[in-house]
């Protein structure tokens, strides 16, 4: 068996937005606009990029309803919510290492 490590996961999950995504939509199912406030400052372009990368790769759900105005709201699928484990991993890293993290921050900013 060939060793995959985390390059095929990170072409999934890649990039700036798409974890802090996953983690808003494993609250529940959210519509656009609350997507975007929640992840404020992702522009409008950004988002749909990263939702459409995310449908695409079968890590989200993306249903329309038939009213107007239109309304779409996004969910994990299975195949996302598998990545939920990681997601807590994460957080209670970041819980873990916040003092380190905010000491970072200020370091960056002088």
């Amino acid at each position: 068996m060939k060793y995959s490590g985390v390059s095929e996961p990170l072409k999934l999950i890649g990039g700036k937005w798409k974890i802090a995504i996953l983690h808003a939509l494993s609250m529940g199912p959210i519509r656009f606009g609350e997507l975007k406030r929640n992840l404020s400052p992702i522009t409008q372009q950004m988002l749909t990029k990263q939702l459409r990368e995310l449908e695409k790769d079968n890590l989200i759900n993306r249903k329309v309803f038939d009213v107007v105005p239109p309304k779409v709201e996004y969910s994990l699928t299975e195949f996302g919510w598998s990545f939920e484990p990681v997601l807590v991993a994460l957080c209670k890293w970041d819980l873990g290492n916040q003092e380190r993290n905010e000491q970072l921050a200020v370091d960056e900013a002088s």
